[in-house]
């Protein structure tokens, strides 16, 4: 037990030293230069906390290990729930029907063509395949930290997935105003998009929240219906993290059953802090908490949230990603390749047809 009596001191010593190296991930992603690029202190901490477990890992004493674990696993369930405080049911109705099918039809056909795609043509074992798949389908770093836990996955395959998110969600954030810009927006028929048509496509369609946020910022003159739009499709997208992972426990329990796994009767497995995320999101939706509070749980939940990721990044050694080849960055080459295609077709049928 991590806060036994032998273990106390040593867990949080483990614990406070995870917070370190988040503050300081937190501080470099304040720089105006990194802030611009749209970084999230999430991405600084698991790229520190490898560095770290590559270099200095043999420095720490063992019995901090305890306190590194317990911000990976227990810390990161409580972060997950509070995420619910940056999203409200108000936000998700303003925009619409057109925004909600868009972000269902994307976050499903994404993440089973990232499963199958990483699985069967390219040969990666089924967790990394899923991590993949559920950060390009729904929200990044954040959404393979929530899916970790149901799939029991182990740190280094975490930690390949976030790095695929990272890579592709970055590449979007600088293609799409380009996009915009040059072809779109000048664009007539099938290949023009009104200013809110554009915002659903990217926040349908593109990794992180702070990329969804940075790409109409970048658009010159952008109106605020393209921003708006875009937040609000994304957190739509954030709040379906909820019930993919109840679907995805009850089908991981049923194939364990099927293959034998697991005799007996099937045990379902509910991520309950997915139920308790989507309950949070319903308090918040009340309004009964004042916004200036609101705004210093979301500051406390993203550090929250970097301390998971660096303890993520501190498991994670070099040597275990042998053997993967380009297999993680074929899955989430295609996996971009759809979001951005297919995305744009999918929001020019969902526009036409609701």
């Amino acid at each position: 037990m991590p806060f036994s009596a032998t273990n106390r001191k040593g867990t949080i010593n483990g614990i406070v030293f995870v917070a370190i190296f988040a503050a300081a991930a937190t501080m470099i992603s304040d720089i105006a230069f990194i802030r611009s690029l749209g970084i999230s202190p999430l991405v600084i901490g698991i790229v520190m906390g490898i560095f770290y477990a590559n270099t200095l890992h043999n420095n720490t004493p063992a019995e901090w290990s305890g306190g590194i674990t317990f911000s990976g696993k227990k810390i990161l369930r409580f972060a997950i729930v509070f995420y619910g405080f940056r999203i409200t049911f108000q936000q998700i109705a303003e925009v619409g029907i057109e925004g909600f099918m868009v972000s269902l039809i994307m976050l499903s056909t994404t993440f089973i063509l990232g499963s199958w795609a990483g699985f069967k043509l390219f040969k990666m074992e089924k967790d990394t395949s899923m991590l993949i798949s559920s950060g390009a389908s729904v929200c990044g770093a954040a959404a393979v930290l929530a899916t970790e836990p149901v799939l029991k996955a182990e740190e280094h395959k975490t930690a390949i997935a976030v790095s695929m998110v990272v890579l592709f969600g970055t590449i979007s954030m600088f293609l799409y105003p380009v996009l915009y810009t040059a072809i779109i927006e000048p664009a007539t028929g099938f290949f023009h998009m009104s200013p809110k048509e554009f915002g659903i496509y990217v926040g349908g369609t593109i990794h992180e929240v702070a990329q969804v946020v940075a790409v109409p910022a970048s658009v010159p003159g952008a109106p605020a219906d393209m921003a708006n739009s875009a937040v609000i499709v994304k957190m739509t997208r954030v709040i379906m993290i909820a019930p993919m992972l109840i679907i995805l426990g009850i089908y991981l329990s049923y194939s364990s059953k099927k293959t034998g796994a697991v005799s007996g009767p099937v045990k379902l497995v509910i991520p309950w802090f997915a139920v308790y995320f989507v309950a949070m999101a319903g308090f918040n939706s009340l309004q009964l908490v004042p916004q200036n509070i609101v705004d210093v749980i979301n500051e406390i939940d993203t550090f929250l949230l970097t301390m998971a990721m660096t303890a993520l990044g501190m498991g994670t050694r070099f040597a275990k990603f042998k053997g993967l080849g380009l297999a993680p960055v074929y899955t989430a080459g295609l996996l971009f390749i759809w979001l951005l295609v297919g995305g744009f077709v999918v929001t020019k049928w969902v526009m036409a047809t609701f």
